[in-house]
């Protein structure tokens, strides 16, 4: 019994050793990062600026491999049909908690075929008005709207984004009703908003704060839990008097399910590396990005969590995409 509790213990020691090793020599050849966003604005300036620290840190080039498509599902499929072996990673926003529930088929299953790597940043959503529209503060708005149901509308990016259920949330929560007028792209909603076509967009703030500071739209409030650092005056839904509004966009990391473990880990370090150097911090903030760097176990967490709120959302919006 004695020696066989031994030859055990060596072979885990053995093992152990293997998974060091394979921690310590990664990578031996460039990294190609799937990104399910299109290039171009915050996003894609978090994931250049990301790549560029990873490869000075690894040693290795991070190959960027934008796949738009399928609501950004295209990517996240990918990935999750990519060999396991450390070399292709995915960068994903919250599309991944909002998908299972707004599509009725989807070739991967997050929980099963992709494993979480770290958290990586957030961006804070603001709620925007045209300044025909005689409302100063988020209450007036809603004021408004009660008294003419119906009568106001909001521009999104599409049916699921998360402008689109940032206001079926609004809804929700304040009993009103306006009508949603989807666009191909948030980008494009927003410049129907500035040329008047539309009411009302809830836009990431990073995007917009030119325009806010043109007096082009009108900032009522954000939607976070704390105001946004390029806009001190805006306060929070909270603040303004909806609790309960928060819809921030955040962005993460994902490997294939069977990414050996060490090299998780070892990803994770050197991405909390990253998103800590004052440097890389600084060069996001100046593009409205918070960097939230996180462990897989945080991510995992955030995920559920998303998944299940954007899943009442969708439910009780009716909302479908196929």
């Amino acid at each position: 019994m004695r020696s066989h509790a031994c030859r055990l213990a060596a072979i885990l020691c053995v093992l152990c050793a293997a998974g060091s090793a394979l921690a310590q020599s990664y990578p031996v050849k460039p990294i190609r990062m799937i990104v399910s966003f299109p290039a171009g604005g915050p996003s894609d300036v978090l994931g250049r600026a990301l790549m560029q620290k990873l490869a000075e840190q690894l040693g290795q080039n991070i190959v960027p491999d934008n796949r738009v498509g399928a609501g950004g599902n295209l990517g996240i499929a990918l990935a999750a049909k990519s060999a396991p072996d450390g070399y292709t990673i995915l960068i994903t926003s919250p599309t991944i908690a909002i998908s299972p529930s707004l599509y009725s088929h989807l070739d991967y299953d997050a929980a099963r075929d992709l494993a979480p790597v770290a958290r990586l940043a957030s961006i804070q959503n603001v709620l925007l008005v045209h300044p025909s529209v005689p409302a100063k503060t988020l209450g007036e708005f809603i004021a408004l709207a009660r008294s003419q149901p119906g009568k106001l509308n909001y521009g999104s990016g599409g049916p699921g984004t998360t402008n689109h259920l940032a206001n079926e949330l609004l809804m929700s929560l304040a009993g009103i009703k306006l009508v949603h007028v989807p666009y191909k792209g948030a980008t494009i909603a927003t410049l129907a908003l500035i040329g008047g076509e539309i009411d009302e967009v809830i836009v990431s703030a990073a995007t917009v704060l030119p325009q806010i500071r043109a007096g082009r739209v009108r900032a009522l409030a954000v939607l976070a839990e704390n105001r946004v650092a390029a806009l001190p005056e805006v306060p929070t839904a909270k603040e303004a008097g909806v609790d309960g509004l928060v819809v921030p966009i955040w962005y993460a990391m994902f490997a294939p399910a069977a990414t050996p473990r060490e090299i998780v880990t070892r990803l994770n370090h050197e991405i909390v590396k990253a998103l800590t150097a004052p440097d890389l911090r600084e060069k996001l903030a100046a593009s409205g990005i918070d960097a939230w760097p996180g462990s897989p176990e945080e991510l995992a967490a955030l995920v559920r969590s998303e998944t299940a709120r954007y899943a009442a959302i969708i439910e009780k919006a009716g909302v479908r995409a196929d």
